[in-house]
């Protein structure tokens, strides 16, 4: 019993001894036990030791130089025991906190990194949670979110988002955050923090990759992390449009992520490079088909006679093709339009985003996501997205539907359009006003893969399409010419152009200034002048600098005019390819 006795006591005294050590230590004696226990990790108590080591540690020890203590994170972030790895990751978000130097020293010691990415992987929630913090804890910094990068923290993070259940169908909401001075939005996910925070990280970091990273990303891996995010994006943009954020996270329960808007549209728009499933691209002969013909002379004699020197009328290929082999079919059949006025305006817009013009001689479309990174994602712009206007007959004049958007824009460069807004273009078109849609190629596949080939088909960069939609007895655009070739095609109903001679013997340059965009009647020969109505099907060729005009009263005596949809199709020729 005096045994049993004087053994107790030794005990008491080296808890007692152990936890005075703990609360007055310093750096060397906590590395000193910390050390200790890790080497004899294997002896009971050793673990539970080093889960009190940790708890003392304060991050700022790390800062210290020299700092063993860093040395031993490998080690605490892979330990199986769940509590050890949690405060092993908490610690190392901390001390990346601390200063930027201590954000780099952390990031490039590959062992420590490595540590966190393995505890990524963990299946312990509390692991997984506290590692995911210290990421966006290290991607405070570039140099942090490379290394990360390197070391395939991505694949991680991506791979755990998709093992959460419902992830890509989770309740979002819009919530309006005051950032400073700024008001912003943000995603809120519902139901639980876990998935904000993995979310949160891997945008973060997919929207630091390079073409080269993204490249390395396992496909499969990627594509089936795309397609989550598009479907989270869709229930995102229906909240966008209902323009009513919440304006604090307890009154729904939301947990508010850092993510804007933008910065999920940037990682859709980055993953869409990696994604095997690339904007195709009509064969060759299929467009040279469906525009010019069966007959081999006819797209010779284009380019012999008309190409840049004089207007061309291809006459209703749709009657002479079959349905499968007209390129625009498989557009226009999904808008089921109709002789009444048509119901697809708001539908076809409210399901629209802002799409920004880029250069057709663009070589780094990273480049170009960072100029407009903080615009992605936002609805249609006025002026950049849409026009809806009319052409006063008698003053020749284009008039402006919403004239304070107009305006907007001239003044602070964009006014992005309210789903009133949207909700109006059909009273506009009701009081004859056209509905122009520009950039129709970044919109719909079937639109991309005709811009495609027929880019290919004429060796140039790029096809810009734009949509319009004009009532009956109405002009939209005024009479102008273009700094690029177009194909007029004609969808449904009928329309009457006039294709006046070219007033200038040098053809406009591709981005060059145009101050005379706009012709005057007496600056162009009314004799010369082309009239030609287009029919369902019928393409109609214009070179650039000729000036046009085109109205849907088709000047018949019962005055049948009805509304009119076609698409042009813009080849912008770039001055190396004139």
């Amino acid at each position: 019993m005096e045994t049993y006795g004087n053994e107790g006591r030794r005990r008491k005294r080296a808890r007692t001894s152990e936890a005075f050590s703990l609360e007055h230590a310093d750096a060397d004696t906590i590395f000193a036990l910390l050390l200790a226990a890790i080497f004899n990790s294997h002896r009971p108590g050793s673990l539970s030791l080093i889960e009190k080591c940790l708890i003392k540690l304060n991050p700022s020890f790390l800062s210290l130089s020299p700092s063993p203590t860093l040395s031993l994170l490998p080690f605490i972030l892979t330990s199986k025991r769940a509590e050890i790895a949690a405060r092993g990751a908490e610690i190392v978000g901390a001390a990346s906190l601390l200063s930027l130097e201590m954000n780099e020293r952390i990031a490039l010691d590959g062992e420590i990194v490595k540590g966190l990415v393995s505890a990524l992987g963990s299946s312990k929630r509390i692991v997984l949670m506290a590692a995911c913090n210290a990421v966006l804890d290290m991607s405070t910094t570039s140099v942090a979110r490379q290394r990360l990068l390197e070391l395939s923290a991505l694949e991680s993070l991506m791979f755990g988002l998709l093992q959460v259940p419902k992830f890509s169908g989770m309740p979002v909401s819009i919530c309006s955050v005051d950032d400073g001075s700024v008001t912003c939005c943000k995603i809120g996910i519902e139901e639980d923090e876990f998935p904000v925070l993995l979310l949160t990280a891997c945008i973060i970091l997919i929207n630091s990759c390079n073409i080269e990273q993204l490249e390395k990303l396992p496909r499969i891996l990627s594509e089936t992390f795309l397609v989550s995010l598009k479907k989270l994006w869709a229930e995102v943009h229906n909240e966008m449009l209902l323009a009513n954020p919440i304006k604090s996270s307890q009154e729904a329960h939301i947990y508010i992520s850092n993510i804007r808007i933008n910065n999920l549209a940037e990682s859709i728009f980055r993953l869409s490079i990696r994604s095997s499933q690339v904007t195709p691209t009509l064969p060759l002969e299929v467009v040279k088909r469906s525009i010019f013909g069966l007959s081999k002379s006819s797209f010779e004699d284009f380019m012999l006679t008309h190409w840049e020197v004089s207007p061309f009328l291809i006459q209703r290929l749709s009657r002479a093709l079959s349905e499968n082999d007209d390129i625009f079919s498989s557009f226009v059949q999904p808008l089921h339009l109709t002789k009444t006025v048509p119901s697809f305006i708001s539908s076809i817009l409210r399901n629209l985003v802002s799409c920004f013009p880029i250069a057709s001689d663009e070589l780094d479309i990273l480049s170009f996501l960072t100029e407009v990174g903080n615009k992605l994602g936002c609805p249609i712009i006025y002026q950049q997205d849409i026009r809806v206007l009319r052409t006063e007959r008698q003053l020749k004049r284009e008039v402006h539907f919403f004239q304070e958007s107009l305006d907007s824009c001239c003044k602070k460069g964009s006014h992005i359009f309210n789903i009133d807004e949207v909700k109006k273009c059909e009273e506009a078109y009701k009081e004859g006003y056209t509905v122009a849609v520009r950039g129709m190629e970044f919109r719909f596949e079937s639109i991309a893969a005709i811009a495609n080939g027929l880019a290919s088909f004429f060796g140039q960069p790029s096809v810009g399409v734009n949509m319009y939609l004009t009532p009956p007895n109405s002009q939209g655009l005024a009479r102008h010419f273009d700094d690029h070739c177009v194909f007029v095609c004609q969808l449904f109903g009928t329309k009457q152009w006039t294709v006046f001679p070219q007033p200038n013997v040098q053809l406009p340059r591709l981005y060059d200034p145009l101050d005379n965009l706009y012709v005057a009647e007496a600056e162009v020969s009314m004799a010369e002048c082309r009239k030609i109505l287009l029919n369902e099907g019928d393409i109609l060729y214009i070179p650039r600098g000729f000036p046009h005009e085109a109205c849907t009263d088709d000047g018949g005596p019962n005055g049948s005019a009805g509304c009119s949809v076609h698409l042009t199709l813009g080849i912008e020729v770039e001055p190396p390819f004139e």
